[in-house]
């Protein structure tokens, strides 16, 4: 009897059956264009060749030029790019990277005079992702969630508020890469630059904690909410506050009130950045009590020397 040959794929293995070795920890790092799909279909190849070109650029400039040479899994998502790296170098693909992209992305749309001018969004993570060195490996959660991580809201809604011909990169870091890298001191930026959010993706089921960086912020259009809505029943009521020896029944009744922001009913020394307002339909945020130091394009609404007199 003849001994078949079947050419079908082996099985997978289910997962929870037996115990196995995980896969290497990898940096990921992905890029994309915004507003691709907005632009005349004969400029996508263009853009398609010219991120991971700009990608290359921006890592010799900072130096670390072996990260492109010893990339794993990469791969051109149309409108990005995307790659894994030894996680050890994350700190520097934070920072100086993130910064030199932009600077890069400054020169580029200069030289370009308009023609075809590009912005960026960045996501990085951390995670474990098989490398079998084919078009099949680097795939998993952690690669997954990075994808989610470039196409959740805030990153949008604060790269959209920010100038487009001053900010070119608005960066969104998961909640493992901030801790791992920024957090424990490892990466040449404070973490007053970086702004908790919640990221979410709409149409998807997704919702982690992650944290916005971006290397050139700049003023820019706000959605702000009316000046004369009403307060948000959720917010606690303001205190009324009274300097010594003042007279209830002469002096008109002041009530402060800041939803979702701040009051400050003494003196206020050195910077600080309140912006009451909502980006795009999404309201961010971050509890920064203590070390605000100003973010991202933020801006003071009012005046603040109002109580003083």
């Amino acid at each position: 009897m003849r001994e078949s040959h079947s050419d079908l794929p082996q099985q997978f293995t289910g997962p929870y059956t037996h115990s196995r070795p995980l896969p290497p920890h990898r940096g990921i790092l992905a890029v994309d264009a915004k507003d691709f799909t907005g632009r005349p279909a004969i400029e996508h190849e263009a853009v398609s060749r010219v991120v991971p070109e700009l990608l290359q650029t921006a890592l010799a400039k900072a130096e670390l030029r072996d990260l492109w040479y010893d990339r794993k899994f990469p791969a051109s998502t149309g409108d990005g790019y995307v790659f894994g790296f030894d996680p050890v170098r994350m700190p520097f693909v934070i920072h100086p990277l993130l910064l030199t992209l932009q600077e890069v992305l400054t020169d580029y749309n200069v030289l370009s005079h308009g023609v075809m001018p590009l912005r960026f969004r960045v996501s990085l993570h951390v995670g474990p992702l098989p490398d079998t060195g084919d078009e099949f490996g680097g795939n998993g959660t952690a690669r997954n969630d990075t994808h989610r991580l470039l196409d959740s809201r805030p990153v949008k809604a604060v790269l959209a508020a920010h100038k487009e011909n001053i900010t070119h990169v608005a960066a969104i870091l998961s909640d493992r890469c901030y801790e791992d890298a920024v957090a424990s001191g490892y990466t040449g930026r404070h973490p007053d630059h970086f702004v908790e959010v919640a990221a979410t993706v709409e149409g998807k089921p997704f919702s982690q904690r992650a944290w916005i960086y971006v290397p050139q912020p700049s003023s820019g259009p706000l959605h702000e909410e009316p000046a004369d809505a009403a307060a948000d029943p959720r917010e606690p009521a303001q205190e009324v506050v009274h300097p010594p020896g003042h007279d209830e029944a002469r002096s008109p009744r002041v009530r402060n009130s800041a939803p979702n922001g701040n009051i400050n009913t003494g003196t206020v020394h050195g910077g600080q950045s309140v912006g009451n307002y909502r980006v795009a339909g999404d309201h961010i945020e971050g509890n920064k009590a203590g070390r605000v130091r100003g973010f991202q394009g933020d801006q003071v609404r009012g005046d603040k020397h109002q109580g003083r007199q």
